[in-house]
């Protein structure tokens, strides 16, 4: 580590002026009483080149590139390797497999998807309320991922499909958000529930269509204003069942 330089650069100068009856014009020198001082001036410190990615962060980053030019079936461990320079036997050593390297890709999404629905359960929100926040919302970035990074999508269907750890994890967090709602409803008295675990199985039972991949694909030429038309009457279901407690 180098030891840092002088905290001051010198030579910037201003003219006082002091004891001038007026300002001299362009023409005229400064009178000998003016007074100059150097003034000191703070340097700019020397650019510090940035912190290299770790390791794992730049295989994502490149993996992330290949999967959005290539699609998730061209992308190749060895690719993703040479171009983050190092062998394909080392890439292992932080990934498994080719499918660890893309659901990690996707876990990154993911984890963004979750937040942003955390933020909407921690919000002050009436229950009902967040629940067609919650479903509107987790709908919503899936079809719009589908439509413009279908390749991401493409692996997190895969992944929900096959029930790989991946997918396993966002489904629990998933749950764990709605059953947050859900409990914050019955205790507020906005939802009249027999049994919590019911009605938590009758969100996702009920949303299905909406909000998992494999049916968010099927969807996918529908319009658009009758896939919300039908999501909307589908939550006022799930709302009225919640408020009602008729399961």
């Amino acid at each position: 580590m180098q030891p840092p330089g002088p905290p001051f650069a010198f030579g910037h100068e201003i003219d006082l002026g002091l004891n001038r009856g007026s300002e001299p014009s362009e023409d005229q020198a400064a009178p000998e009483s003016a007074v100059r001082i150097t003034v000191p001036r703070v340097a700019r410190p020397a650019a510090r080149a940035a912190a290299p990615l770790a390791v794992d962060a730049r295989l994502l980053a490149v993996a992330t590139e290949h999967l959005r030019r290539l699609g998730p079936k061209r992308v190749t461990v060895v690719a993703v390797a040479a171009e983050a320079g190092m062998t394909h036997a080392n890439v292992y050593r932080y990934f498994p497999s080719k499918d660890a390297l893309l659901d990690a890709v996707a876990g990154r999404w993911l984890r963004d998807v979750e937040a942003e629905l955390a933020r909407i359960a921690d919000a002050p929100d009436p229950a009902d309320d967040k629940i067609e926040r919650l479903l509107t919302a987790l709908a919503s970035v899936q079809r719009e991922t589908l439509a413009h990074e279908p390749n991401l999508f493409a692996v997190h269907l895969d992944a929900t499909v096959a029930a790989r750890p991946i997918a396993r994890r966002h489904r629990v967090r998933l749950r764990s958000l709605v059953e947050r709602v859900v409990e914050e409803g019955i205790g507020a008295g906005a939802f009249v529930a027999r049994d919590r675990e019911r009605a938590i199985a009758h969100i996702f039972d009920a949303s299905y269509r909406f909000t998992h991949p494999l049916a968010i694909q099927h969807d996918a030429d529908l319009p658009r204003d009758l896939v919300e038309a039908r999501l909307g009457a589908v939550i006022l279901a799930i709302q009225k069942v919640l408020r009602t407690g008729t399961l």
